[in-house]
């Protein structure tokens, strides 16, 4: 049977040496809860390190049996790898990357070196536990590596990534050194996943314009299979703080902060000590509000929880600092006998004293510089029975894009805070009731298990998409089974591309002419009564008339552009228009003159820009560059660009080999197909094709076609085969 292996950093449980020996601490994260449901059932089981460092063989034996029992597998790291690896190069390098603070970021090959070595620790692991055609998750920063060395192990299992911090953009993330292993690492995976589409979009512009790869609509072909990248916003455990800000063991704890409070307005912060969560900016903000609103004095209070956090590195004990000096400050300033204008925290607190906090905040302030998700928010809300309370966001939250209903600020923009807090204070309850319920039936709706619910149901859907791409190989058994068919058809029609098909490529376009024994194949081919002969290509129609035009073969010139059934006249298939190429024409024309040996081909109604000749890295890089501006442009003009071997080309929406395909099948009566192609054009051929005809992709092995062919002589040779019969 196959199993779900879960792999992250940590376990959800945390081994703790005491004086009575070891003790198994659970964690409370929404991760832990969400995924409860998978690595409990069955053979599954959930990877990762135990929170503690061992040296004692006994002590580790002892935990992994301990851990067995709870379907947990530890990966056991040393102090210098827990240093190295994970408060150097996943906290001093990726985490301020990835959070836009690039100041911070510490590049260090030794921490690099780490990285790598940890993330094959935790793919040894994985590979003593699983066996092909198990499913497994990989989550966050830590482990980015870890996809693509799983997938060399496990060629074919399926595997998810999800990423739970943000993704940064292009201009930010290519200033990582190891920037390309990083997403080669992550493209392992066969679904990734982010909080927000933001998130998304900046990988996959990273995944085009760093590893040179085709991204489309959310799929990124990486020349063996077709990756999906799309956004799975992560929900809390709606339910569960519902019921824990219901209990009546909460009504107990609620009567002290009432007593305290009187009729105090409550303005709840909670975050773990970060620069990324923007807490001295937060105080400034309060502190501001104080100053510009006298009238606020002594009605409300700053409830601020900092959770302590790497406090021993010297950036984060200066935010400390910071933090401790201004709650000081503000509190010298305005305190007075009965009020304290900041309650100040410096400790975590149990998930219940939270949710009586959480009860009795009238406003939650979440205002993070940058933040993946941030489920405090979340919380808020779920433990809002009475929906009074008002939630102010920051736009830099995953979350802020699903609470559309919370007051949304720029967290440096102070002023826009402090009117926030304003607003917040003297919002009317009814209005604070409208927005609390539409925001609660978001969270009802997509909640932690929801979440891992799509996420799987996606990922099972990409494989099935991958598998329905695999070609198989024209065995010979399949090669007798086509040619019988073909025997027994009377009305037969043989659709074929021309470059890459028929004839292989050249380094100049214009020489790939039919040689004779292409021509004497095709008027054999025609000369068969039965048969009809489509010459199907991007080709222009004079070149195509020049090279084929005598035969009496039908032409389809310019992927379905123009048509010319046997010795008919030339068509138009569609009424098209082509000014579009004066605006277009000047950008190909600057990528030819700054990429040595590239042209620029023009047909009636697309342009070509070929790059055959071009030094390959040169090339690809120009293609790629030029690719994104033109699919910036094609947006708006409604054009479509094609990526072809060594040709990137523009052309009307319109116009694709499916649509002009359709059109002589619709025309034609048949009992035989036959339709070889080679290129990604020839995938919208495929795509129309009955489910009975004959579909060969030349040269690749993923496909719509059913059957594969390695080259173009194999094509010949098959042909000359259907010739003979």
């Amino acid at each position: 049977m196959s199993k779900t292996i879960i792999i992250s950093n940590r376990l959800p449980i945390k081994v703790q040496r005491k004086e009575e020996g070891l003790a198994y601490e659970t964690s409370e994260g929404g991760l832990a809860t969400g995924l409860g449901s998978i690595y409990k059932e069955g053979d599954n089981v959930w990877i990762g390190w135990p929170g503690l460092s061992f040296e004692d063989e006994e002590e580790e034996k002892q935990v992994v049996q301990d851990l067995k029992q709870q379907s947990m597998h530890p990966v056991f790291l040393t102090e210098s790898e827990i240093k190295e690896f994970y408060e150097g190069f996943s906290n001093e390098t990726l985490w301020p990357s990835f959070h836009y603070f690039s100041q911070y970021t510490v590049y260090d090959d030794a921490y690099w070196a780490a990285y790598q070595h940890v993330n094959q620790k935790f793919c040894q692991a994985v590979m003593e536990l699983a066996q092909p055609g198990d499913t497994i998750w990989v989550h966050d920063y830590q482990l980015l590596l870890l996809p693509a060395y799983i997938r060399e192990a496990f060629p074919d299992s399926s595997i998810g990534f999800f990423q739970h911090i943000p993704f940064p953009s292009y201009e930010v993330f290519r200033m990582l050194p190891w920037r390309e292993q990083i997403l080669k690492g992550m493209l392992g995976a066969d679904l990734i996943g982010f909080h927000t589409y933001d998130d998304a979009r900046h990988f996959l512009s990273s995944v085009s314009r760093i590893a040179g790869m085709n991204t489309a609509q959310g799929l990124i072909d990486n020349g063996h299979r077709q990756i999906m990248v799309d956004a799975f916003p992560m929900g809390i455990d709606y339910t569960k703080y519902a019921q824990l800000a219901g209990s009546p063991e909460m009504k107990e704890k609620l009567i002290p902060y009432h007593e305290v409070l009187h009729d105090q307005k409550v303005i709840l912060s909670i975050d773990r000590l970060d620069y990324s969560k923007g807490i001295p900016a937060r105080l400034q903000a309060f502190e501001l509000l104080l100053q510009e609103y006298p009238e606020f004095r002594e009605k409300v209070t700053l409830f601020m929880l900092v959770v302590p956090s790497r406090d021993q590195v010297e950036k984060y004990k200066e935010l400390k600092e910071t933090i401790d000096e201004l709650v000081g400050r503000i509190n010298s300033s305005y305190r007075t006998i009965t009020w304290n204008p900041i309650q100040y925290f410096y400790r975590s607190f149990p998930i219940e004293e939270l949710s009586a906090l959480y009860t009795v905040a009238d406003i939650a302030l979440i205002t993070p510089m940058r933040d993946g998700m941030n489920l405090v928010c979340k919380e808020f809300i779920a433990s809002k029975l009475d929906q009074k309370g008002v939630l102010i966001l920051s736009e830099m939250a995953g979350a802020s894009k699903e609470l559309s209903e919370a007051i949304i600020i720029n967290p440096n923009d102070l002023g826009q805070m402090v009117q926030a807090m304003r607003e917040a204070m003297i919002m009317p309850e009814e209005e604070q009731q409208t927005r609390m319920q539409h925001m609660q039936e978001v969270l009802k709706r997509y909640d932690i298990h929801q979440w891992v619910s799509i996420f799987m149901n996606r990922l099972e859907y990409i494989k099935l998409k991958q598998l329905s791409l695999a070609t198989e190989s024209l065995s010979k058994q399949e090669r007798q089974q086509l040619l019988q068919d073909y025997t027994r058809g009377q009305q037969r029609i043989l659709f074929l591309d021309y470059d890459g098909t028929l004839t292989g490529f050249t380094q100049n376009p214009k020489h790939a002419f039919p040689d004779e024994e292409l021509l004497h194949l095709l008027e054999c081919l025609t000369q068969e009564s039965k048969n009809r002969v489509v010459i199907i290509s991007g080709r222009d129609r004079n070149t195509l008339q020049q090279w084929v035009g005598h035969l009496p073969v039908d032409i389809i010139a310019e992927h379905g552009v123009w048509m010319r059934p046997q010795t008919q006249e030339w068509q138009m298939m569609h009424h098209l228009t082509n000014e579009w190429k004066t605006e277009v024409r000047p950008i190909m024309d600057m990528h030819v003159s700054r990429t040595p040996g590239s042209f620029i081909e023009e047909k009636d109604y697309s342009l070509v820009w070929h790059y055959r000749k071009v030094d390959p890295t040169l090339g690809e890089l120009r293609a790629r560059e030029l690719g994104n501006h033109l699919q910036f442009m094609a947006a708006n003009i409604n054009l479509q660009v094609m990526e072809g071997d060594k040709v990137l080309e523009i052309k009307n929406v319109e116009v694709n080999k499916g649509i002009a395909v359709l059109r002589w099948l619709e025309l034609l009566p048949h009992d035989f197909l036959l339709a070889i192609g080679d290129d990604r054009t020839d995938e919208d051929m495929f795509k129309m094709m009955p489910e009975d005809a004959y579909t060969i992709k030349v040269g690749s092995q993923r496909s719509l076609a059913k059957y594969h062919l390695d080259s173009s002589k194999e094509v010949r040779k098959l042909l000359q085969e259907v010739c003979d019969q």
